[in-house]
């Protein structure tokens, strides 16, 4: 690879700054990369045609694919060595789309009413934009850095990261090796009643998916009898749904975080901290949570079971022998997916059989480190008048691929949201969507954190 030298450019205009992201953003908007099958290949292009206009060095960009069209971009600016270099990487698929409940094309990228609107805009080309515009941005100052800094744009974090992360920190861990990096999923506004708060993700649960199947006495439909294996995965089911959810773990991101937010509020709301320690008395904090954000809330304190498919028979006047269920758990980090099933068959019993289809594990990264304490004060900064805090995610990015490679990976996509604008719905939603204005408010904040980290 070569040093760069770019010709130095002031980055001073933000109105410039965002009208390039947003154009960016439009443009992967338009490129359907649903995920399966993906076929990244293509925004990947996109990305590396627009540094080449703008003078990036075509021998500082790797296109690598791990599949044909399964394409991952890698570009390095390169810096003095002097610290190890840090990682900013997105990815560019996403999920399916059900048009006919969609207002607006889900792959057409138009701005309308102050948004861009698209399937990928909020998960996550609209953040993969923010990135690339960054790291443009430091190309153009001409900056000499005390680290290299590394865009990635990958493929497939939507259903499984063979094809993305884990292609990369398995077979090209030199092409991204770093000693931390940010993603998707922290500091933008959620809105809790008449607090804002900014939850930086420092910590991610685990996902395991399971195979449950019942079997039975195959028969014919119009005799029929109790040891029938649909009605036995049926009353597995029940027994989920019933149990409410699985033994709370208390983690230790999820304490941090719980620390955090107590120590920003007056009393004696400030006193829900030390409760929150002892798992008797959060079991009976979580109880008297609405139905509503419990759904939300919950799954910090435990691992989750969510039943998502249903297989069984064939023809309608037979019963089969045979019905099976398939499971997404999300399991906290020290977790493990032998863990999860242990619980989940104290709950459905030793009539059904569980089985391991696909897993991964969580992952928790410190907060006493230069990179947390940049990113908590550049988004305190952006509202003085928020909540910032450490924040354990109930979902999973691709950060425990990282975490194989060495990495500390943290969720950091700053912005400003309105007060009803619904983030956790449309990201895999209908309608998907970002603010104009959220742009605007967080590219500089994501510039302010990669300029002191690196520069």
């Amino acid at each position: 690879m070569t040093t760069l030298q770019a010709p130095v450019k002031p980055f001073l205009d933000w109105k410039s700054a965002t009208a390039e992201t947003v154009e960016n953003l439009q443009r992967l908007v338009r490129i359907d990369t649903t995920n399966p099958p993906g076929n990244e290949l293509p925004a990947v292009l996109l990305v590396k045609e627009f540094l080449l206009q703008n003078g990036f060095p075509e021998e500082n960009i790797q296109v690598l694919e791990a599949a044909p069209g399964r394409a991952n971009l890698v570009a390095r600016l390169r810096g003095d060595g002097s610290k190890l270099p840090l990682l900013l990487s997105g990815h560019v698929d996403v999920v399916p789309v059900e048009r006919s409940h969609w207002s607006h094309d889900p792959f057409g990228g138009e701005i309308d009413g102050g948004y861009v609107w698209g399937r990928g805009t909020l998960d996550m080309k609209g953040f993969v934009s923010m990135y690339l515009e960054t790291f443009l941005q430091a190309f153009r100052q001409g900056k000499m850095l005390k680290r290299d800094l590394i865009f990635a744009a990958i493929a497939d974090e939507e259903n499984g990261f063979n094809f993305g992360s884990k292609f990369l920190a398995g077979q090209h861990k030199d092409l991204i090796n770093a000693e931390y990096g940010i993603t998707e999923g922290g500091a933008m506004t959620i809105h809790m009643g008449k607090l804002r708060t900014y939850p930086i993700q420092v910590a991610e649960k685990g996902v395991t998916w399971l195979r449950m199947t019942a079997e039975g006495e195959p028969g014919h439909g119009s005799m029929p009898h109790a040891n029938n294996a649909v009605l036995h995965l049926a009353q597995a089911i029940d027994r989920i749904r019933k149990v409410g959810h699985l033994p709370i773990h208390l983690t230790p991101t999820f304490l941090r975080m719980i620390d955090a937010i107590a120590a920003q509020l007056p009393f004696p709301t400030s006193l829900i901290g030390p409760l929150l320690h002892n798992r008797t008395t959060a079991s009976l904090v979580l109880r008297l949570v609405p139905e509503k954000s419990r759904s939300l809330a919950g799954p910090l304190f435990y691992n989750t079971v969510t039943p998502t498919v249903l297989k069984a028979g064939g023809k309608t006047n037979v019963i089969p022998s045979l019905a099976e269920a398939q499971l997404d758990c999300r399991i906290l980090p020290g977790q493990t997916p032998e863990d999860v099933i242990r619980e989940i068959q104290a709950v459905v019993g030793p009539d059904v059989k569980l089985e391991i289809l696909t897993s991964s594990t969580g992952a928790e990264f410190s907060t006493d480190n230069e990179m947390y304490r940049l990113m908590a004060k550049a988004t305190q900064a952006m509202d003085p008048g928020g909540l910032v805090f450490p924040m354990l995610m109930m979902g999973a990015t691709d950060a425990c691929q990282y975490k194989n490679a060495g990495i500390q990976m943290y969720g950091f996509t700053p912005g400003l949201l309105p007060k009803d604008f619904p983030s956790v719905s449309l990201a895999h939603g209908h309608d998907e969507r970002i603010p104009l204005s959220y742009v605007e408010s967080g590219l500089p904040v994501l510039w302010q954190v990669v300029e002191e980290i690196c520069a």
